[in-house]
């Protein structure tokens, strides 16, 4: 992972605990490496994922649309587009 990824990961944690939302995963996916995120799928869209998960229930950054859950993560979001994790 480069430098400035690092960094922009950082801001994205320190943004969300600053505002309030806690990830009830404590941001495993930077602690341990994309063997730990969560199942998601780049959809072409610039603010979400599908969320692949069976049970998401337990996170804050999930819609259910019918059909389609949506995850709204900064950070997963972030990573997929990115780092195409």
């Amino acid at each position: 992972m480069e430098k400035e990824d690092i960094e922009i990961i950082q801001e994205i944690i320190i943004e969300k605990i600053v505002g309030g939302i806690q990830c009830p995963k404590d941001y495993r996916c930077t602690k341990f490496g994309v063997k730990h995120l969560c199942k998601a799928k780049d959809i072409g869209k610039e603010d979400c994922l599908q969320c692949l998960e069976e049970d998401p229930s337990d996170c804050p950054f999930v819609s259910d649309i019918g059909y389609y859950k949506l995850c709204q993560c900064p950070l997963r979001i972030y990573i997929a587009k990115n780092l195409k994790k």
